[in-house]
């Protein structure tokens, strides 16, 4: 039967790779790189630079695939909704997978996708990968290697603890923090997939703010405070470097004011 590996690549820093990440990209016989189009090139030439850097096994081929974009609401036109958008997003590069899994792995072969950070948390791979096992056409075996999240990158740079004594982190994404604030019992929040800076939602401006942009890279921006002295900062600078590079990955941490243990 096919193997298929879901090896988890770290958030930006080719040393993110742990020694079970290396042994995984080895063991494979082909390896899925996405490409998502000239504006994201740096995300696919990250994994290239990884696979220079740490592919030994001689046989190991490398196959570079297109990512459908999501679609998004036309203005003034009918209003899907988000699930419904992604639902169908999902299926598409399900279709996709499936085609490199059926074409270009051998039936008794190996394949390895590389997910940026860590593929159980805010990445669909997993998903996607149980649609194509449900369709039935392909039958594979599945691993997944971890590998170090934006999460733990954040707390590193801003060399701090993700927690207080005692208390608890909350991780969402911008979305939800927009819609439903930072709840009462979250002493700390994680805030992912936040493209519209939902902390200038919040009402309570005395919250601490931590925030990375293009995290564990060369290009990596920190900026931290009391959210109503640094919120503008922090929106005017990922615009510019959203605006310079075509495109932005960030994560923050939200801290309720008190003592700091």
């Amino acid at each position: 039967m096919r193997k298929l590996l879901v090896i988890g690549i770290g958030a930006g820093n080719p040393d993110h790779m742990t020694v079970q990440a290396i042994s995984g990209l080895n063991h494979a016989d082909v390896l899925f790189i996405p490409d998502k189009g000239e504006k994201k090139n740096d995300l696919a030439e990250l994994r290239r630079q990884i696979c220079d850097r740490f592919v030994t096994n001689p046989k190991s081929r490398r196959i570079e695939f297109d990512v459908p974009v999501r679609d998004l609401p036309v203005e003034d036109g009918p209003a899907p909704s988000y699930r419904s958008t992604v639902d169908d997003w999902h299926e598409a590069i399900a279709a996709i997978y499936e085609n490199l899994i059926r074409d270009e792995i051998a039936g008794d072969g190996c394949g390895a996708f590389l997910i940026w950070g860590d593929p159980s948390l805010y990445d669909s791979a997993l998903r996607i990968l149980e649609r194509v096992r449900l369709r039935g056409n392909v039958a594979f075996e599945l691993e997944v290697i971890p590998g170090i999240t934006a999460v733990q990158a954040l707390a590193a740079s801003h060399k701090m603890a993700l927690n207080r004594i005692g208390d608890s982190v909350l991780i969402t994404t911008g979305r939800r923090l927009t819609e439903e604030g930072m709840p009462d019992n979250a002493g700390s929040a994680v805030v992912l997939l936040d493209g519209k800076c939902a902390f200038n939602t919040l009402d309570d401006k005395d919250v601490v703010i931590h925030w990375g942009g293009y995290l564990g890279t060369p290009d990596e921006i920190l900026i931290s405070g009391r959210l109503g002295d640094v919120g503008a900062e922090i929106e005017r600078t990922r615009e510019e470097a959203r605006r310079k590079k075509g495109w932005i990955m960030d994560t923050y941490l939200l801290r309720k004011p008190g003592a700091e243990d």
